[in-house]
């Protein structure tokens, strides 16, 4: 079963997308770009008070935005967000030649850690694997780009196929994410993720706008409860 990650910037849309039946609520900010970040201390109090209701929903974070080589900000941002009490933070990969190095540093800090790769220009295969073998609890592929294009658009299937399929023989979390919404909807199913993540296909006007919680409950049913039902 794929499970659904429904991203929130506030409270009020994390209780929401919870009770409309998201497993997972990431928080981030998406006006502050593909994987924004929320601020540490409201991070922190939206953490707190959804465990008192949904203490099995596990919740993640992004650190936000930043250069793939800026490792000493990128240790500082990823030890405040584990701090909060998260279980999982998200950070963003761009594939490129400073790739390998970040993902190795990521490996050793004091938190647990969720790669995203960032797949806009496709996937590295020996990436992937160098990542796998770096002992994540998952790896995300994404994108960075929020131009219209879906992750579908960005990757090579076969090459995705393929990496899902490593990932998997290591035991770890396979998720997907990149703009996806109705249209991608058989391609989900056929990879069957772990866990897809939306924030705009659960937004009346765009990514920006207020999460609908109907939304929302129309994926969860999408995804898992009515496998073989069609949606527009």
């Amino acid at each position: 079963m794929t499970a659904l990650l429904a991203s929130v910037r506030s409270a009020e849309e994390a209780f929401d997308a919870a009770q409309a039946g998201a497993e997972l609520i990431d928080l981030k900010e998406p006006r502050g770009g593909a994987l924004g970040s929320v601020a540490t201390d409201e991070i922190a109090r939206i953490t707190r008070e959804l465990r008192a209701r949904y203490p099995v929903k596990p919740i993640s974070a992004a650190i936000g935005d930043m250069p793939t080589d800026a490792l000493d900000a990128i240790t500082v941002r990823v030890i405040e967000t584990g701090d909060t009490g998260v279980d999982y933070v998200k950070v963003g990969v761009h594939v490129g030649p400073h790739a390998r190095a970040c993902l190795t540093h990521l490996a050793g800090l004091p938190a647990p850690v969720l790669p995203v790769l960032l797949c806009d220009d496709g996937i590295d295969a020996q990436l992937v694997e160098h990542a796998v073998g770096l002992g994540f609890a998952g790896i995300v592929f994404d994108t960075a780009v929020k131009d219209g294009r879906t992750l579908f658009d960005c990757v090579d299937e076969a090459t995705l196929t393929a990496c899902i399929d490593t990932i998997r023989a290591k035991g770890a979390m396979v998720g997907l994410a990149g703009s996806l919404g109705w249209a991608q909807l058989d391609k989900i199913r056929a990879h069957a993720p772990d866990v897809a993540g939306f924030r705009a296909a659960l937004c009346a006007e765009g990514r920006t706008a207020r999460l609908d919680p109907q939304r929302v409950a129309q994926w969860a049913d999408a995804l898992h409860r009515n496998p073989h039902a069609q949606y527009a």
